[in-house]
């Protein structure tokens, strides 16, 4: 209700954008696993793919409940969750949540090896990288109390992805913003959230400005799998998202 608020200039109307899946995309990208990359590759939904594998079925059988189960999986995984950790997101038992995160490693092996890696580079050069060289010291991955230790584990295999993605649509609204000015458009980028940019928009330059922001977000920087950006429109927020 809260992004009725948001709402574009007099005469405008509000436009949202916002890249699909980002940092598991970029996860694909920095562990180079062959089938998540082909998931991407041929647009294929991963959250159902994932399920597909966990419980043994076809992509088409997959019920909503299970495909919202691998998703948080998904999602948790890459940002270091635990068995106890996602039993409790979830409220499931623990072994159905260890069977969740045996099963995402199964479907994608390679990136338990990017996490392990990911680890192993920390403790030797001290910190994490983005695609674009940024940098996270994390002198934590040295301590002797195993919490500590265990955090800055976690972020080593994270900064990479949040930061890489992080990145990306910096450069995306760098370049969305300068076209904008070569164009002589006159509407506005006004709110970036994560993964997602915001506008107010002539009606006059509605097209104009959609095939320019998807292109630019689309072609910010090309990982090994696609760069997809979803958009919508609306007289608010939530009405454009």
């Amino acid at each position: 209700e809260i992004r009725k608020c948001f709402i574009p200039e007099p005469g405008c109307q509000f436009f949202s954008a916002d890249y699909s899946q980002i940092e598991l995309r970029v996860m694909a990208h920095l562990s180079e696993d062959e089938h998540m990359m082909q998931v991407f590759r041929e647009g294929k939904d991963l959250h159902a793919a994932t399920a597909a594998t966990i419980y043994k079925k076809g992509i088409d059988e997959v019920t909503r409940d299970e495909r919202t189960k691998s998703k948080r999986a998904n999602f948790g995984i890459i940002y270091g969750i635990t068995v106890f950790g996602l039993a409790e997101r979830l409220e499931i038992p623990r072994d159905e949540a260890k069977m969740l995160i045996d099963g995402f490693f199964e479907t994608f092996p390679q990136v338990h090896d990017y996490m392990e890696r990911s680890k192993e580079q920390v403790r030797e050069k001290g910190y994490a990288e983005t695609v674009f060289h940024r940098r996270r010291y994390l002198p934590d991955i040295h301590s002797h109390n195993a919490t500590v230790r265990g955090f800055a584990e976690r972020n080593a295999i994270n900064a990479p992805i949040q930061g890489s993605a992080a990145d990306i649509i910096k450069v995306a609204m760098v370049r969305i913003f300068e076209r904008f000015k070569r164009e002589g458009i006159r509407s506005k980028m006004i709110l970036q959230v994560h993964d997602e940019l915001n506008f107010s928009v002539y009606p006059e330059e509605k097209g104009r400005v959609e095939a320019i922001v998807l292109e630019e977000m689309q072609n910010a920087y090309h990982l090994r799998v696609p760069l997809v950006a979803d958009c919508g429109w609306g007289n608010n927020w939530l009405e454009a998202h």
